[in-house]
């Protein structure tokens, strides 16, 4: 927010610039990983990312372009996959967030987190927990989902490590060990 300093001592208050209105804040709730979490005074206009990431502290969710085209920042809203930093966190009040964190440890999301480990599909890692949102979310859809589909479910989740070959070859692992094969 546009400021100037109105003294020369540290921790002087701030007031705005001549001409500027204050920035319209907001007081909510957020359900975020079957736990509420009390958010005060948000910029109204503040992304879901950047309360969960700055506000709440909840950094596996990852913050890489913020224009919803790398899935870094992949979350769970009401059980549909979104790119948090494309909704507004206001609107989020009354839905539940499921991160990465929040996804069961022992269902789906453990076997596909494994599945990556064990395949090589992590490297750095920072595209890791958007991904396992995403293929968690096919999986829960689609359990038999075929290469395409899968290339299709993930083409909003970039990974500038992997090259993809690994990374499906643990949705393979995952849709193999849950047929039995």
């Amino acid at each position: 927010m546009p400021a100037t300093d109105t003294g020369s001592t540290p921790g002087a208050a701030l007031e705005l610039a001549p001409g500027l209105a204050p920035e319209p804040t907001v007081s909510y709730q957020l359900r975020v990983d079957g736990a509420r979490h009390q958010v005060h005074g948000a910029w109204l206009g503040a992304s879901l990312l950047s309360v969960l990431r700055d506000t709440l502290d909840l950094t596996t969710v990852k913050d890489a372009c913020e224009q919803g085209r790398c899935g870094s920042c992949s979350v769970l809203l009401d059980g549909r996959l979104v790119a948090s930093c494309t909704v507004l966190a206001a609107d989020a009040e009354d839905a539940e967030v499921t991160s990465v964190a929040g996804l069961r440890p022992s269902g789906p999301a453990r076997a596909v987190a494994a599945a990556f480990v064990r395949e090589g599909a992590v490297q750095c890692g920072y595209c890791t927990p958007g991904m396992v949102v995403a293929v968690t979310d096919l999986l829960a859809r689609r359990p038999d989902a075929d290469d395409g589909e899968v290339r299709e479910a993930l083409s909003g989740n970039i990974c500038r490590c992997t090259g993809y070959g690994r990374i499906l070859a643990a949705v393979r692992a995952v849709q193999d060990e849950r047929a039995g094969r």
